[in-house]
């Protein structure tokens, strides 16, 4: 492909995911120091290894963004294939480590990989092929939607056993956003949306500890030394930052109060911390990140790009999404990270990842072959 315009990185895509992380990184030390010090020993144990975490993901956001985007549309099958044979190794016992009743990570010790944050992007990459440059176009309902349908079930079949039905959504939601911009017909959409809801439901329904879920997020005082003590703690800790917060580093929430508050839980630290301005800019940022990032698919002439830019900004945007409506009990209780912000190695890597991806897309999409 000979390149006839090929602008500059979209340095505030960049300003803001480098903001986005630094304000991660200090909120895990601040979350985090008073479980490590005296788990650890050293309040600084979690922090150490998010920014070993964070400096990965940084040399392979930089790696990738100069890696041209096309490369993706190669490796998409291949790459997926392999992602399939791991979420499939993480369910075998001895093979896939357990933590917490769940079994998603492969590895040993506190090296541990979550085949499922590869799933993501794999699957971005592999739709963005398939929707674009397949003979059949996604408007025949047989040959174009439902084998899309088809292989987004497998997948959420198989992280579902994990269980992890957080990641599951999210990969759902990104890939149907996808296929909407696409072109798939908005009733087909509406009527495969419609058939999965009782199938949702018997997801919930089956599984007592998903149920259970369900009715804390109805009413989470109704067991509030049980079910809904993580909801109520998260909910204390957000109005007592009040407008400005309690000070960076001075949370009482994460003296044992709030169960593991540097992962899923963060943006209730951030919000006690730094009250409601605080949590806001938060949110101002992801904001300012899903302008930008929609504004590389807009901006792109090749329609790989476009729709790959979509799906990387959806993915990172829904879960940012999920997290913030689950901690403010918006939305009922689901295992999802904050992106940037939550302590998590897998999930960082691979959202950084994307990011250089996207980068990538911003100078090169708007050539023209």
């Amino acid at each position: 492909m000979r390149r006839d315009t090929m602008g500059p990185y979209d340095l505030t895509l960049l300003a803001t995911v480098l903001i986005l992380l630094s304000i991660g990184i200090v909120m895990v030390y601040s979350a985090s120091s008073v479980e490590a010090l005296a788990t650890y020993g050293s309040a600084s144990y979690f922090l150490k290894r998010q920014l070993v975490w964070a400096v990965l993901g940084l040399i392979v956001m930089v790696v990738l963004s100069r890696v041209p985007y096309e490369v993706w549309s190669r490796l998409a099958a291949p790459i997926f294939l392999v992602t399939f044979v791991l979420l499939l190794a993480v369910l075998i016992p001895h093979v896939g480590v357990q933590v917490n009743g769940a079994r998603r990570w492969l590895g040993h010790g506190s090296i541990l990989f979550q085949p499922s944050e590869l799933a993501k992007l794999s699957v971005v990459a592999l739709f963005s092929l398939t929707l674009t440059r397949r003979n059949v176009p996604v408007t025949d309902f047989w040959r174009g939607f439902m084998p899309h349908i088809g292989l987004l079930a497998l997948l959420f079949a198989v992280i579902i056993k994990e269980p992890d039905l957080g990641t599951a959504l999210s990969l759902g939601g990104t890939a149907i956003v996808m296929m909407i911009v696409a072109g798939a017909d908005i009733t087909h959409v509406l009527g495969v949306g419609l058939l999965a809801i009782p199938a949702l439901g018997a997801l919930i329904v089956t599984e007592p500890y998903r149920l259970q879920r369900i009715l804390t997020f109805v009413d989470p005082f109704k067991d509030p030394l049980g079910s809904g003590y993580q909801t109520i703690q998260a909910l204390l800790a957000i109005g007592s930052g009040g407008l400005l917060g309690t000070g960076l580093g001075h949370s009482a929430l994460k003296f044992f109060y709030l169960p593991e508050a540097h992962t899923d839980i963060i943006f209730a630290i951030v919000a006690e911390e730094l009250g409601f301005v605080g949590g806001l800019a938060l949110i101002c940022l992801f904001f300012v990140f899903a302008w930008r990032g929609y504004r590389v698919a807009l901006s792109s002439v090749d329609p790989f790009a476009a729709v790959f830019a979509v799906g990387l900004t959806t993915m990172i945007l829904l879960q940012a999404v999920l997290n913030i409506g689950v901690v403010t009990d918006s939305l009922p209780l689901t295992g999802v990270p904050l992106p940037f912000i939550s302590y998590g190695g897998s999930s960082l890597l691979f959202t950084l990842a994307a990011v250089g991806i996207l980068l990538n897309i911003s100078r090169n999409g708007r050539a023209r072959g």
